[in-house]
């Protein structure tokens, strides 16, 4: 099992940008694929962007592609999402989560994520 931390959220006005780390203790990060979700008040958790073991490939829901990047350093354990051009819609609570443990697959599918983090706060002002 990993444990995850999230860090990074905060308030911002719209059109600002904000990063997200989360980091890792427990096993090393590289041996998952690791993604991030959101939930914001009254909804669903919903995919955000998710990153292979290596780096290598990104996938990233419609709805950020070209405002967010998902990162990753495997020699500091930690993943992070840098996202850019923020709106009121992506107030939430940011999540990050691991793939099954060397899993080949990708993507992932999103229910096989697991051993969430706490969650870290974003709220974007109009």
């Amino acid at each position: 099992q990993v444990q995850l931390v999230e860090s990074g959220g905060g308030l911002v006005q719209a059109g600002g940008s904000l990063r997200l780390s989360c980091a890792a203790s427990g096993r090393t990060l590289s041996l998952y694929i690791v993604g991030w979700f959101r939930q914001a008040p009254g909804k669903e958790r919903e995919f955000v962007a998710a990153i292979t073991r290596s780096g290598g490939l990104t996938d990233y829901a419609d709805s950020v592609k070209g405002r967010f990047t998902i990162s990753r350093d495997n020699a500091k354990n930690t993943v992070s999402l840098q996202m850019n051009s923020l709106k009121p819609e992506d107030t939430a609570i940011y999540y990050c989560a691991v793939g099954p443990m060397l899993s080949p697959r990708w993507p992932v599918a999103h229910s096989a994520y697991g051993d969430w983090g706490q969650g870290t706060q974003v709220t974007v002002s109009s």
